[in-house]
């Protein structure tokens, strides 16, 4: 498909689809909550017995939708909600009334639900259904909060700072929440209506409820708010937040400690009503959790998710299509290094961070505006000649700046289109990078289809050679409402794509073609309280040759039980012959054939005091020669001790018989004196074991205790004899190499040992004492016949990393500070004024 078919067809499905649909969905009318202001500030002691709520409006009659659709809440269940503000904060109480004794109250850490009762307020001050605000208090008095819109769900790494506060009663649970101006992005208005939703949760039943009713068979829940009336004279504070730190490190490891005194801070500063700077002055990462490393035998490299807070907070804007990855920025060095045989190098894990800036916030009327700049230092490595000991410096990463600028439009309540451009500048002779994307996220008016398309450009410039141009696209195309759904999907990339700068993208020269079909319930029927069938299917292409490369097709089912259990399984074919050209190395074809896989899980109520979950899976290939066979399996059972500690131990292993591919290459003389350097390939065992644990004690909302283990357990064992590859796609053993013959064993035994212990003190709103025990063991060898005991025992033979880090951050809101000053001057004004007074006799006094 070139690109002029694709817009075609593009248009074709933007008629058919948009201009076909003249009805607005049916939403309900909304409901309306007034608020009137407050002369005086409630006591946020989740008490509610402060005049302003005695004569608040009600907001009441919650109504369910999941897991049943359209319920009421009996009287002696009842949510009333009331709300005020001031010119600093928007207050909510809200009593919920209900048996004490089935409250479900789990202390867990911030974010994270657990087996509990919540409350939510959501509110949307640009009234638009798709980005909103959101603050949970749980009955067990923790916090969640979040943004939201339809591109990127709920986005929970997002954190602001706000109080609240519960009570539990004889005949419910009440709670007040102060969110203060500060934490929302509004304008100026004189009358201005916000978007307002309520939600309740009883985790005993997962029945969930809100003010304003939510149809979930069609359009994003955003479109269901209630509205919020009576915010008179409000102003839109400085938002001026600073937050210094202090981190000190000791770091021990193979008999040499370094010590380490940090001191950086962040900054959260309001350009304009609705746009902020967010900026990392002085990063610091050291407390961020290790990478879960596996063994890595594919093609494509590995990847780990983001754990720095400032690069997975407030990211939304820059993550539309797909072209920002933030592990590049500070990831590995990028140079390459020409070492002679006598030399080796020392080269950084990482390049550091100087500093990074972001700046997004979208206006009422639907525009997004997002840019980001980061800036990593020059980076160098260590050459030591082996024989003379002499040792020099080369430049493995220069002075680098990272860069986007995310142009967004939202309308409709439920659509989007986006311009996104990255850009990586690097100093002297290393490689540029740049990508655009231009994005439309489309909904029909009735909320019944949905349109996506991404087409993506790149741009690849290496110092003295030509640069390299290419181009991606996305398109999806599908029924999104109701029970019974489908969708059409194309993905394209030229062998020149390549956005792997700023961006992650594991392969280019795509052109691939993909079908679903879906059935879903909403309601409960019969034991069940929802479950889903889904069928798929996909042909693969590539671009240059154009040639098949695969099919596949399958399906799963799952369901959710009145009990709250769940549990589904998959099927997974690959059909005749299957051609991938990755696995060689070099481009050419490996051919297997007639692949099938199957399995199925387990998940029972995390409500009980022990649950369990549990998955299994096999596969074969029904192709002449071969003699494979997989499966794996992973039990993870969890105990919740106490409200306040629970643990969870995670046991998986996985097991293939007679797998084929890559495992080393060699280099081969070529006539005229020139070198090759070409694929060998083996048929090898592989065992996977891996043994988690991880517990958590929340004394209070304030203070929580953490341990995270992990052992993983990797051998790779190949078979005496290995494959060369034909240019058909086949194998053969008739170049004669052997283990023995090569020059690179293949036999890896892997292996992983890391604990994380921490614990957490929010002494102050938005101010934390953090304290973190980590060590780490890797070991990495050829003793692939080695079983479990031994390869313990040579793993601790191996250097061990012990780190120990103190972190002390403060929050700082520049209003507190302001008014701090205030009352001071208005103090000393007043002693003034009253050294400044003649104190006469009272018979003087006019």
């Amino acid at each position: 498909m070139n690109l002029r078919s694709l817009l075609t067809f593009l248009s074709f499905c933007y008629v058919l689809i948009f201009s076909a649909q003249n009805d607005s969905i049916p939403i309900p009318d909304k409901k309306i909550l007034n608020i009137e202001r407050t002369n005086q500030k409630p006591k946020i002691d989740g008490i509610l017995d402060e005049d302003i709520w005695q004569n608040a409006d009600i907001a009441t009659d919650f109504i369910q939708f999941r897991p049943e659709i359209g319920n009421t809440l009996p009287e002696e269940k009842r949510t009333e909600v009331k709300m005020t503000y001031d010119d600093k904060a928007i207050y909510v109480a809200a009593y919920l009334y209900d048996d004490p004794e089935l409250i479900m109250k789990q202390l867990v850490n911030r974010d994270n639900f657990g087996q509990t009762d919540f409350f939510a307020v959501v509110i949307n001050p640009n009234n638009d259904a798709q980005n909103d605000t959101q603050f949970f208090v749980f009955s067990s008095g923790q916090q969640a909060d979040a943004i939201a819109n339809p591109s990127i769900g709920e986005d929970f790494s997002w954190n602001a700072v706000w109080q609240s506060a519960v009570t539990i009663h004889n005949d419910g649970w009440s709670l007040e929440i102060e969110i203060p101006y500060r934490t929302l992005r509004f304008a100026e208005e004189e009358n201005p209506i916000w978007g307002l939703q309520f939600h309740r949760q009883f985790r005993r039943d997962r029945a969930q409820y809100t003010w304003n009713p939510i149809d979930p068979t069609k359009g994003n829940i955003g479109l269901y708010h209630g509205e919020l009336h009576g915010l008179n004279g409000l102003k839109p504070p400085t938002r001026l937040i600073f937050y210094p730190f202090t981190t000190g490190i000791l770091d021990s490891f193979d008999g040499e400690t370094e010590t380490t005194l940090r001191l950086g801070m962040d900054v959260k500063y309001g350009i304009t009503d609705n746009f902020t700077l967010d900026a990392t002055l002085i990063p610091d990462f050291s407390q961020a959790g290790f990478d879960n490393l596996v063994l890595n035998l594919g093609p494509f490299e590995q990847t780990f998710a983001e754990q720095r807070q400032f690069f997975t907070e407030g990211v939304d804007l820059f993550s539309k299509g797909g072209l920002f990855f933030s592990r590049r920025v500070g990831s590995a060095p990028t140079g390459e290094l020409d070492l002679a045989d006598d030399e080796e190098a020392e080269v950084p894990d990482e390049v550091k961070v100087l500093n990074a800036v972001k700046v997004s916030g979208r206006t009422k009327d639907g525009w997004g505006l997002g840019l980001f700049n980061a800036i990593t230092e020059k980076t160098f490595a260590t050459i030591t000649d082996t024989i003379t000991g002499q040792s020099r410096q080369e430049v493995v990463e220069p002075f680098a700046n990272y860069n986007i600028l995310v142009v967004d439009k939202q309308f409709g309540g439920n659509s989007a289109i986006s311009l996104i451009n990255t850009n990586v500048m690097r100093e002297g002779e290393f490689r540029d990078g740049n990508a655009t994307a231009l994005v439309a996220n489309l909904v029909n008016k009735k909320n019944t289809y949905r349109l996506d398309t991404e087409l993506r450009m790149s741009n690849v410039n290496y110092q003295n050679e030509p640069s390299e141009t290419g181009f991606s696209s996305f398109l999806f195309v599908g029924k999104v409402a109701g029970n019974f759904r489908y969708s059409f999907d194309h993905r394209f990339a030229d062998t020149k794509y390549e956005i792997n700068d700023l961006g992650l993208n594991f392969r280019n020269n795509r052109n691939d073609f993909g079908i679903d079909f879906s059935y879903q319930t909403f309601e409960p029927s019969g034991k069940l309280n929802s479950y889903r069938f889904n069928f798929f299917s996909n042909y693969r292409r590539l671009v240059d040759p154009n040639t098949f490369s695969n099919f596949n097709f399958g399906g799963g089912y799952r369901a959710f039980t009145r009990k709250l259990d769940a549990y589904g399984f998959r099927l997974f074919i690959e059909p005749g012959k299957q051609y991938d050209f990755f696995e060689s190395r070099d481009g050419r074809p490996f051919i297997f054939e007639n692949f099938v896989s199957t399995g199925g899980w387990v998940s029972s109520n995390y409500n009980r005091v022990f649950a369990i979950d549990a998955r299994a899976n096999i596969g074969t290939l029904f192709e002449d020669g071969r003699d494979f066979f997989t499966y794996d399996f992973n039990i993870e059972p969890r105990v919740r001790v106490s409200d306040k500690l629970l643990l969870i131990y995670g046991f998986s292993f996985d097991y293939t018989n007679g797998d084929r591919g890559y495992a080393t290459s060699e280099e081969i003389q070529l006539f005229g004196g020139e070198t090759e350097e070409i694929p060998i390939l083996g048929e090898r065992n592989r065992q996977i074991v891996t043994n988690t644990l991880s517990g958590n004690y929340t004394f209070n909302p304030f203070h929580t205790l953490g341990l995270t283990f992990r052992h993983y357990w990797d051998t790779v064992n190949y078979d005496n004899e290995l494959f060369t590859l034909l240019d058909n796609g086949r194998l053969t053993t008739a170049d004669g190499y052997t283990i023995d013959t090569v020059e690179d064993n293949p036999n890896i035994n892997f292996s992983t040992w890391n604990i994380d212990l921490s614990y957490s003190w929010q002494f102050a709103p938005g101010s934390f004492l953090t304290a973190l025990y980590r060590n780490q063991i890797f070991s990495n060898d050829e003793n692939s016949e080695d079983g479990f005991t031994e390869s313990l025992d040579l793993l601790f033979q191996q250097p061990m990393q012990n780190i120990f880090s103190l972190r002390l951050q403060f929050f700082i809101d520049y209003n507190n500070v302001k008014s701090i000053f205030k009352k001071k001057n208005k103090t000393q004004d007043g002693q003034a004024s009253m050294r400044n007074t003649v104190i006469r006799p009272f018979h003087t006094l006019p």
